[in-house]
């Protein structure tokens, strides 16, 4: 019998690294994002592009495991490809753009990430890519806020019986204007506390709990734990009754 087992166990089977694909129509910053994720072990960039078609052309032929898509291109831009590359691979968006209309419009149409230059580090770009890559949103706190807002607009829209104008950019201070003692009196009837509270609006705004984990920087478990909590609170057994019984309408 050998002195050291653990000498004679087989090596590890060695993992794979992230494919990514870098679409940019500014060489110098494409030049600069395959440099930095290509230096790391277990990321390499397969191919770079221009604009949005030949991201689509490189997403076809290279299968990757993560696009990191800028929104300002020639030709085809980034929202106008992006439909077609989320059915190919994880996109996100990696982009000088912040506007909330566009941070909006690509979480819709299924980004699963969306960093605004200026607002990561190094290895905050390095997390994303892998959070991405393994289905974890990720958001910089910009665009975090930009949906955030949109979703709670929408959901004290539908307390009072209104629908948002979702062409319209909202600010933290007008929404914060609008009821500002309905969530009290709502968490103050259902025993909710302030998260639950928060995520309650998310889910009456039609969140799955992977929007809700990315909008509250909190992991998709934890969202279906406080869930839990909130339908035990609200005695709900489903999304739909807990939101009728939180806007008042059951």
């Amino acid at each position: 019998m050998p002195r050291n087992p653990v000498e004679y166990l087989p090596p590890a089977t060695p993992v794979a690294p992230l494919r990514l694909v870098v679409a940019d129509d500014n060489p110098v910053v494409r030049a600069g994002l395959t440099a930095l994720l290509s230096g790391r072990e277990d990321i390499t960039v397969v191919a770079e592009a221009a604009n949005g078609r030949e991201a689509c052309e490189a997403a076809l032929r290279h299968r990757p495991d993560v696009v990191l898509l800028d929104v300002r291109m020639p030709g085809v831009d980034g929202i106008s490809a992006l439909p077609y590359l989320v059915r190919l691979a994880p996109v996100m968006m990696l982009t000088y753009s912040h506007e909330p209309e566009i941070v909006q419009e690509a979480v819709r149409l299924g980004a699963g990430g969306y960093l605004v230059h200026g607002e990561f580090g190094v290895e905050q770009l390095v997390r994303a890519v892998r959070d991405v890559g393994e289905g974890r949103p990720h958001f910089t706190p910009t665009a975090a806020e930009a949906l955030l807002s949109q979703l709670q607009m929408h959901a004290t829209a539908h307390a009072i019986g209104e629908l948002p104008d979702i062409s319209t950019p909202i600010s933290s201070r007008n929404l914060s204007q609008l009821q500002p003692n309905m969530g009290q009196s709502l968490r103050s009837r259902f025993q909710l506390s302030t998260r639950e509270a928060e995520i309650m609006d998310l889910i009456a705004s039609g969140m799955n709990n992977q929007q809700i984990a990315a909008a509250c920087f909190i992991s998709e478990k934890t969202v279906k734990n406080h869930i839990n909590r909130i339908f035990a609170k609200l005695h709900s057994t489903s999304r739909s009754q807990a939101t009728a019984k939180w806007l008042g309408v059951a």
